[in-house]
């Protein structure tokens, strides 16, 4: 172990133990007697292993001797090296000490140690979407190396068993419509105008919207599930050590599918909404050729175009989040469902931006 990763000094009256970068068997071996040797006389011990960037079992051991009972600790700041090292205090059946830092008010320290991890996270964020973007290029040359069973399994997971639902919800939606759209129109003598509210509503921003929701809620959530419980049980470490890159046999089939998927499923809203709309337009006396004349008149392939690319923007970002929900999740007991929780929230998340940015968007080009 170089000098620079371990030192000790004295500082008013307490000993400073600091261990920077990996802290394994050999590293430990290697400064196991200097460092007890300067713990011993020491009346007050801080240990800092903040800056220990790998650690096993060798180096846990290392820092928990070196502890003691009433040592104050810098706790490592790597999620890897921090989680080996509560393993090692569970096995040991000590608990994770607390020294006098985590009574102390320091808000400047808190704030900047949530700022460099959320920079950090986002760092992580990057380098997935990176990585997803550099396999979907290195497939385009090459499709047949795609599993393409497995993006026929997930569109008919995502897509065929999730019609029923889009069918009911879509209906509902336009009866709804309709009926409250009726409420102020009557007033005015407008009631012939619904049809062309409901269609333009639901083809420009509803069917996509409510079908992003069902997609996040539905495919999102068994994305993040399904890939996250393949990493508690390691079977994504497994793919690694075999040689295969877990992107391009996990990641791209599904945003892929739900990518396609998409416009299929915001297309099925669109129609039976309009199918319910009609319903409450001929109980209200007018008959199926009045709403199609007005429907003719006032909506145009562009309204249909732009809601159709904006599903399909949706089903890739829902895909995307998904995939990484799964992909990051823990190894705890609790992992695969905060996974699948983030999946839903980050999804609809994206869903309510990527709206405005189209909305945004179509508004500037005049569509």
């Amino acid at each position: 172990m170089p000098s620079d990763m371990f030192s000790a000094e004295t500082r008013d009256g307490r000993l400073h133990l600091r261990f920077s970068g990996p802290l394994d068997r050999a590293a430990a071996a290697a400064r196991w007697d200097e460092a007890h040797r300067a713990a011993r006389d020491a009346r007050a011990v801080t240990l800092d292993a903040g800056e220990v960037t790998a650690l096993d079992s060798g180096g846990a051991a290392l820092l928990v001797s070196l502890a003691g009972d009433e040592a104050e600790w810098v706790e490592p700041r790597d999620p890897a090296a921090q989680g080996t090292l509560d393993r090692f205090r569970k096995g040991l059946g000590t608990a994770r000490p607390s020294g006098p830092r985590h009574l102390r008010f320091r808000p400047v320290t808190a704030l900047g140690a949530y700022t460099l991890g959320r920079y950090h996270k986002f760092l992580e964020r990057a380098a997935f979407m990176g990585d997803t973007i550099l396999t979907t290029i290195g497939l385009l040359p090459r499709p047949w190396r795609l599993r393409w069973a497995e993006v026929l399994r997930h569109l008919d997971e995502a897509g065929t068993q999730a019609f029923p639902l889009c069918i009911l919800l879509g209906t509902l939606i336009g009866v709804i419509l309709a009926f409250q759209s009726s409420v102020p129109m009557r007033q005015f003598g407008a009631t012939i105008f619904i049809p062309q509210l409901v269609g333009i509503s639901l083809t420009r921003e509803l069917g996509p919207l409510l079908a992003g929701v069902i997609l996040a809620g539905r495919t999102g959530s068994a994305y993040a599930a399904e890939l996250g419980t393949m990493r508690v049980n390691e079977e994504v470490d497994a793919l690694k050590t075999m040689g295969l890159d877990p992107t391009a046999w996990l990641v791209v089939p599904r945003i892929l599918a739900s990518t396609l998927v998409m416009p299929a499923l915001s297309m099925v809203m669109n129609i039976t909404g309009l199918i319910g709309m009609s319903i409450v337009m001929a109980t209200l006396g007018f008959p199926p050729v009045a709403v199609l004349n007005q429907l003719e008149q006032w909506m145009s392939v562009g309204d249909l175009a732009g809601g159709l690319a904006k599903s399909a923007a949706f089903g890739l970002a829902i895909g995307y989040v998904g995939c990484r929900a799964g992909l990051s999740a823990g190894r705890g007991p609790r992992a695969v469902g905060d996974a699948a929780t983030g999946a839903v929230v980050g999804g609809i998340v994206a869903l309510v931006l990527l709206d405005g940015l189209f909305a945004i968007l179509f508004f500037r080009l005049g569509w």
